[in-house]
């Protein structure tokens, strides 16, 4: 609100344009205020469907209390937004205005959590929810009538403004500012000031729009609310086949007792003396706990010690074991020393204990062991097994084995290494370098989600604005072309983001784990993990240039082309690269989804599309200088239109494109090379603190 502040905002047709780019940030906000509802929805989906096929309930009676208490939650939010802005900002000083646009962002927030929950409904898991979610997202967005007026949209796509939320929010929340009284001065066309406005934005209604638009949305709202329930009527649960499915598998699709076998591997690598375990067989069946302790067998006799706790051992692996160590509770030792062959030294040891039971034939000493050292035994029979230890022979001759084993070789040294690791850093990058692209090609959840979401966003996108490029005649031309790349620049970016950092906390975990072993440096890594990613950029950004380019009607020019490649590539690695800083200085995935929100409204607000840099009071425009968005905004349209210098009508007067972008965006096409430095430093920056930060900070909890 500090940024739009009233200030600043005149009754003119220029801060016309500005007064437009607040409401719909406000409609914007209210709108991805409910995604949130996805992931909630889903959690209970479950426990739903149990309930429900035990019939506890219909589903209608779980689908109302599920609006109705949304309600409380969408009043307080519209409320809490319009009093925050609405006078602060500067809109029109009347009681009704206020509480009308109250109510039409009630409305829209309502709308929007019902929109998602039904979303979430229908695809039912969090990642199919998510995906669907961002192209709703960027659905309502593109056919808002905000980017490219509703007149200006090819004849065949106008239905999606008349389906669209936002559309109507922004019909109701304009109308409801702009036929106001301080907006009706005549202008030199002998049209109010406000209609001018409406027009130029293609939303020249009455009046009664208003009430129009509110009652589009309660539709809309009810529609969700009755789709969301027939899906929990009619729809199968898609939860107990994954499960059954998944049963016993991870993530990676394997099970738990090959994981207990690659976790050991990858120890291997970093060829170690000693390996400690901790209960390997702890949630395997009979079978696959042989299995694993085989594998342990076989990396011991190939010279390697070994420790392992263990947890209610079978015969068989309870004796594949050579030496015990045997503690009491409260830790007092009361056994160190050989197993013996099938378990005999131990038995003779405990046997010679007055009162002990003897063990019977066919009997696991494993179990027989816990059971005649127990406490109630110890109390039974009045002794103290740890005492009878340490005055025991075995804990002499232990003793004097140890004293003579911590004496060196005449004639040795300390051990020293050159080096940290076992390879030179080279050697790290290369191999964490082929670790990384192997990993990345066998995780098409991931990186074919964000390729086709660039296809088929730069496809809507094209359809929609298709040759406006060329058609530069006023200011609302010039708006609608950066309206689109805009649009594509913050959507494809987000998107990116969003759906990366749960990979990248994947992947970090695991690379605590195997630089803990010694296997390489956090540099190395680093530096892995960010090459890793620019392919799959650049192809991201080759498609947005072969699809946008043509379909929107840019200038065809080689060196126009090689600057739009190189903004939108420059884009994606600064959303991907924070990604990775914010995995890197934050504990989990759910602190660094909170935090990128808040990247995500900068990078939207001081973009310099919704309000220009000249515009932006002298206390916020700092965070225009910091925002990379502005920087690929910048150099895109600097880059395609600086040098064009066709007279186009802006604002009623008579101007060039070159000298507009000028005045009105601060773009400037003699800064251009210095404009796509800064650009770049962006990511560069991000990288330097993603390898410091994810170097000094470990976040790993065992």
């Amino acid at each position: 609100m500090t940024v739009f502040i009233r200030t600043r905002m005149g009754i003119d047709i220029v801060h016309g344009n500005s007064y437009m780019s607040c409401l719909f940030f406000g409609i914007t906000v209210l709108m991805i205020d409910g995604i949130p509802e996805i992931s909630m929805t889903v959690q209970r989906l479950a426990v739903f469907y149990k309930q429900k096929q035990l019939c506890f309930y219909p589903a209608w009676a779980y689908a109302i209390p599920a609006t109705v208490l949304k309600v409380p939650l969408s009043f307080i939010e519209s409320l809490v937004w319009t009093c925050l802005t609405y006078y602060v900002i500067g809109y029109t000083p009347e009681v009704s205005r206020f509480l009308r646009q109250f109510i039409m962002l009630f409305a829209v927030h309502f709308t929007s959590i019902s929109m998602f929950r039904c979303i979430a409904s229908i695809f039912q898991t969090g990642v199919a929810s998510m995906a669907a979610g961002s192209f709703a997202i960027l659905a309502t967005f593109v056919f808002a009538g905000f980017a490219i007026p509703y007149t200006d949209m090819p004849g065949w796509l106008k239905w999606g403004f008349w389906v669209n939320p936002i559309s109507y929010a922004e019909i109701g929340l304009s109308v409801n500012e702009f036929l106001a009284p301080r907006w009706q001065q005549m202008q030199p066309t002998n049209v109010t000031l406000g209609r001018t406005i409406l027009e130029s934005r293609g939303l020249n209604y009455d009046d009664y729009m208003y009430w129009v638009s509110l009652g589009a949305l309660l539709g809309q709202t009810i529609i969700f609310n009755i789709i969301f329930t027939l899906a929990l009527s009619f729809l199968k649960c898609k939860f107990p086949k994954y499960l059954k499915n998944a049963k016993d598998m991870s993530t990676s699709g394997l099970s738990t007792e090959q994981r207990k076998r690659l976790t050991v591997a990858v120890e291997l690598v970093a060829n170690p003396s000693i390996i400690f375990m901790d209960e390997p067989t702890t949630g395997l069946d009979a079978r696959a706990a042989a299995i694993v302790m085989r594998a342990v067998k076989n990396v011991a006799e190939t010279g390697r010690t070994i420790v392992c706790t263990i947890h209610q051992p079978s015969i068989d692996i309870f004796e594949a074991f050579d030496e015990l160590v045997l503690l009491k509770t409260g830790g007092s030792m009361i056994y160190t020393g050989h197993l013996g062959q099938h378990s005999s030294h131990v038995i003779k040891y405990f046997e010679s204990i007055s009162g002990v039971a003897k063990i019977r034939d066919n009997y696991n000493p494993a179990t027989w062991m816990l059971e005649v050292t127990s406490q109630s035994t110890e109390t039974e029979l009045n002794i103290d097994f740890s005492k009878i230890y340490n005055e025991s022979d075995l804990s002499k001759s232990n003793s004097e084995l140890v004293k003579e084993l911590s004496k060196p070789d005449p004639g040795s040294t300390d051990l020293h290494f050159d080096r940290t690791f076992a390879q030179s850093w080279w050697e790290q990058f290369k191999s964490c370098l082929w670790k990384m692209s192997l990993s990345y090609w066998r995780s098409p959840s991931y990186n074919l989600m964000r390729i086709f979401h660039t296809l088929f966003s730069s496809l809507i996108f094209g359809l929609l604005f298709w040759k406006q490029g060329h058609k530069i005649d006023t200011q609302q031309n010039l708006f609608t072309v950066l309206g689109a790349i805009y649009g594509l620049v913050l959507f494809l970016g987000v998107n990116n983001c969003a759906t990366a950092l749960q990979y990248f906390e994947t992947e970090r975990n695991v690379m605590y784990r195997e630089r803990f072993a010694g296997m390489y440096s956090a540099f190395a890594y680093a530096l892995a993990q960010l090459v890793t990613e620019i392919p799959y950029i650049f192809i991201q950004s080759a498609e947005f240039v072969i699809i946008i380019y043509p379909m929107i009607g840019f200038y065809a020019t080689y060196s126009k082309v090689l600057w739009c490649l190189y903004s939108m590539f420059c884009n994606l690695l600064c959303f991907n690269y924070v990604a990775l800083f914010l995995i890197s200085v934050t504990p989990n995935f759910m602190v660094a989804a909170i935090l990128q929100s808040l990247f995500f409204v900068a990078f939207n607000l001081f973009a310099g599309f919704l309000i220009p840099k000249p515009q932006i009071p002298k206390w916020w425009v700092w965070l225009y200088y910091l925002t990379p968005t502005s920087w690929t905004l910048n150099v895109f349209f600097t880059s395609q239109y600086g040098d064009i210098h066709e007279t186009i009508d802006a604002f009623g007067e008579s101007t060039t494109v070159a000298r507009f972008l000028e005045e009105y965006f601060g773009f400037h096409h003699d800064r251009l090379v210095i404009t796509a430095t800064v650009l770049i430093a962006f990511p560069v920056a991000l990288a330097s603190m993603f390898a410091f930060f994810v170097a000094k900070l470990n976040f790993q909890k065992r």
